[in-house]
């Protein structure tokens, strides 16, 4: 049976094209909504690009009739930008704010016996939906199944032989089927549990696992655990142009990132820049307008990357560690950036880290991605459990898209982290809480 879809602005928001993915059903984008996108289209943030996508999107649709009384999609459905309705909802819900008129159109529907859904990313708006009898859902596209979230290591238990052969030959064919190129595998001895070792699914044929490049120390940081060591190897492989490390506060994700990313782009001259850039989401309360220049407010959203960076100058330049810091920014070796900044850009034959990607939606993500030009290796990081964004949860973010949906390509790794490294009450913060 078809429906009728009415859209709130936050689903837009998240993604620009979600009215054209409901197949053949009825989508309604109530004039609320039309008037809200209005207010963010002058924006110079994500919110006000994708204002604009819509807007566009929408006016060229009218080229195929009125948007006021129907317009076919490409998948047989049906758009329109619909008018308020006389108000139907009970007299406690004032018609001057926005979710309510958005609420009223939607029940006004459901008064006509039309199979109505609103769907919406805002959690009381669809609790305020189900106290007047409406369904109301959050919207599902791109969605990720988190229990069956791609972790990039497997273990094998094999004969005592095989780990012996492996450490002789460095290859040895899979003992396990539907492998993923990069993926790691720990292999066991089945008859000694002391013996173990870690091997990479070969992206050229994935019936063969070889041995890990030898053990790299990057600035002088060596692996503290498997999870790291594993992730150094793909940070550090310039045919892997995709990564992304999952992982809670404190696991390292960051710091071997970075300290990866300087030894290819200032030792090794690989890539011609460093470039690090993560979302501004403030967490808890906004603290407004920052003066200075764009160097200056970045450093307010940046400290976890200037910690890391300068613990890892102090690693390698004891005595002039800031100069040293410095010295890379002013000539450009190292670029600190927001996302905002990147959009638009194109970015050849540099090392790029986008950090805290779980505050980031899929269509961000792959807007940022599609900046990367030739020669260029992105690392994408973050923990989905720690999202700011109010609009985003663990199976809708950018981070998991991206593990989810680039699983079984050449050129991509992944690593999830599990183990905290950082301290013992970071560890134990993040074990009890």
């Amino acid at each position: 049976m078809k429906k009728i879809y009415i859209l709130d602005t936050n689903v837009l928001i998240h993604d620009p094209l979600s009215f054209t993915k409901f197949d053949d059903n009825t989508v309604i984008i109530p004039i609320s909504v039309i008037e809200e996108l209005d207010a963010f289209k002058n924006h110079g943030d994500e919110r006000g690009r994708s204002a604009r996508i819509v807007s566009r999107k929408l006016d060229s649709y009218r080229t195929n009739g009125k948007l006021n009384t129907g317009v076919k999609t490409e998948h047989g459905g049906t758009l329109i930008v619909e008018l308020d309705r006389e108000q139907v909802l009970p007299r406690e819900f004032k018609l001057v704010e926005m979710d309510n008129r958005i609420l009223n159109n939607a029940f006004w529907h459901v008064q006509k016996k039309h199979n109505t859904v609103l769907i919406t990313k805002d959690i009381n708006l669809r609790i305020k939906a189900e106290a007047v009898g409406l369904v109301a859902q959050d919207y599902e596209a791109g969605k990720v199944n988190v229990d069956e979230l791609y972790s990039g290591i497997v273990s094998e238990t094999v004969s005592s032989e095989t780990v012996d052969k492996f450490y002789k030959d460095h290859v040895i064919t899979s003992p396990a089927k539907d492998l993923s190129p990069n993926e790691f595998v720990v292999l066991r001895a089945a008859d000694d549990l002391k013996k173990s070792a870690i091997g990479r699914v070969d992206p050229s044929d994935v019936t063969k696992i070889r041995a890990l490049n030898p053990e790299p120390a990057p600035w002088g940081i060596r692996p503290l655990n498997k999870e790291q060591r594993c992730a150094m190897d793909l940070l550090m492989d310039d045919s892997v142009k995709l990564v992304t490390l999952l992982g809670a506060a404190g696991t390292g994700k960051t710091l071997i990132t970075l300290v990866c990313g300087l030894q290819k782009s200032v030792e090794e001259n690989v890539y011609r820049k460093l470039i690090i850039c993560r979302p501004i989401v403030p967490v808890g309360k906004d603290i407004g307008f920052i003066p200075g220049t764009k160097e200056e407010k970045l450093s307010t959203w940046m400290g976890a990357i200037y910690d890391n960076l300068e613990f890892i100058m102090d690693k390698r330049h004891q005595e002039s560690a800031m100069e040293k810091f410095e010295y890379l920014l002013q000539n450009e070796k190292i670029e600190i950036a927001s996302v905002t900044h990147i959009r638009g850009r194109s970015l050849p034959k540099q090392y790029m880290i986008v950090d805290d990607a779980q505050n980031l939606t899929p269509h961000e993500i792959k807007t940022i991605l599609s900046r990367a030009g030739d020669g260029t290796k992105v690392v994408v990081t973050g923990d989905p459990y720690q999202i700011d964004n109010l609009y985003l949860d663990i199976a809708s973010n950018g981070l998991t898209y991206i593990v989810d949906r680039m699983r079984g390509e050449k050129l991509y790794g992944h690593v999830s982290f599990t183990k905290t490294e950082r301290s013992e009450l970071a560890a134990l913060v993040a074990e009890k809480m």
